[in-house]
């Protein structure tokens, strides 16, 4: 930053110079300063003043008073503004007669008064914890469910899948289509889904985003009759709710994925039966090394990466200079955690374990 005398000596020597004769660029390369510098130092006294941010200045000529500060924190508290924002207290004065200062103004008083908060009965952003991390190490202890739409051949009309997945072992143990998302077609299905899996014992975890199906009473009382505990994602954040999500995306981006609506339900009942068992019985999910959501639901994953890991072993073993490193790992996925804590984070929000 170039001090003011500096600044001022400048100026005079180039313009000594440019009225020798000598052009203006020259002169201000060889005192190191760009000639848009130089104009703009003589623009007047105000270039020529210290523009560092700390610098001490004099005090703005329109800065407002004490009192009139006061008056504006006044004004703002009175019973009948008390509920207003400055945008419509400034406007409601002038009506009076009376102008203290702008609306920018108000604000920045009011900010510097600790007093900008919400004037209405509209409650302030609330930040909503995390939902606590469940664990699941086996198959039947932490589900996650959603309902996804699937487009018919009416415009605005759809048809709602219900689906529940193992986040253990992927699998997708109960799916139902219907016309309409009611928290009673939500609990006969979760009902018939643990009937189906032999889950008669109470540790089941079922997480779920916050639609009214999800929370209706009845869907909360079956749950509770049935020994389940339900989570939650927080509002509106689907990260929550990844294993489902994640679920709806390889559903119907697919190649199998119909291009073309649902004609009737039948039909949407119908495809969705062959993706369940195509992604339970044939697809090899890249979470779990690569087996199927069956295979690891019934405890034969160990058995068949145990082989792959010999057929890797063997292989390396003929040819170890087409190996730069280790064989691939094949070794079975352990836990998988829903919703863990973050590095740094509470470990309170995590230890609630789903068996």
């Amino acid at each position: 930053m170039t001090r003011t005398p500096d600044r001022e000596e400048a100026i005079r020597l180039i313009d000594e110079a440019v009225t020798a004769g000598a052009r203006l660029k020259p002169v201000c390369t060889e005192l190191e300063i760009s000639v848009r510098s130089y104009q703009r130092w003589r623009r007047g006294g105000e270039a020529l003043a210290d523009q560092r941010p700390k610098a001490k200045r004099a005090e703005p000529k329109n800065k407002l008073g004490t009192e009139e500060r006061e008056q504006i924190v006044a004004r703002c508290n009175e019973k009948r503004f008390e509920n207003l924002p400055p945008t419509q207290i400034v406007p409601a004065l002038a009506d009076e007669g009376v102008y203290i200062a702008s609306e920018s103004t108000f604000y920045r008083v009011l900010r510097e008064a600790d007093q900008l908060h919400r004037r209405g009965r509209a409650q302030p952003p609330k930040k909503v914890p995390k939902p606590k991390g469940h664990r699941a190490e086996g198959p039947n202890e932490v589900w996650s469910w959603d309902i996804t739409y699937l487009a018919t051949t009416v415009a605005g009309i759809w048809f709602r899948l219900y689906l529940v997945m193992d986040i253990y072992s992927r699998k997708i143990v109960g799916w139902e289509v219907h016309h309409t998302e009611t928290a009673e077609l939500a609990a006969d299905l979760v009902r018939r889904t643990c009937l189906a899996q032999g889950v008669t014992r109470q540790g089941l975890v079922l997480h779920s985003d916050n639609g009214a199906p999800m929370k209706g009473a009845t869907m909360l009382a079956t749950l509770q009759r049935l020994g389940v505990a339900p989570s939650f994602s927080r509002p509106s954040v689907s990260d929550d709710n990844p294993f489902s999500e994640s679920l709806f995306r390889t559903m119907k981006y697919t190649p199998g994925y119909p291009k073309k609506p649902f004609t009737d339900i039948e039909a949407a009942r119908a495809w969705v039966l062959g993706f369940v068992t195509w992604y339970n019985e044939e697809h090899r999910h890249s979470a779990i090394r690569f087996v199927t959501p069956s295979q690891r639901h019934r405890g034969e994953d160990g058995e068949i990466l145990a082989r792959r890991a010999a057929v890797y072993a063997e292989a390396k073993a003929r040819h170890p200079e087409r190996w730069s490193g280790a064989a691939r790992d094949w070794e079975p996925v352990g836990e998988v955690w829903l919703n863990p804590a973050k590095n740094g984070e509470s470990g309170q929000n995590c230890m609630k374990r789903a068996a």
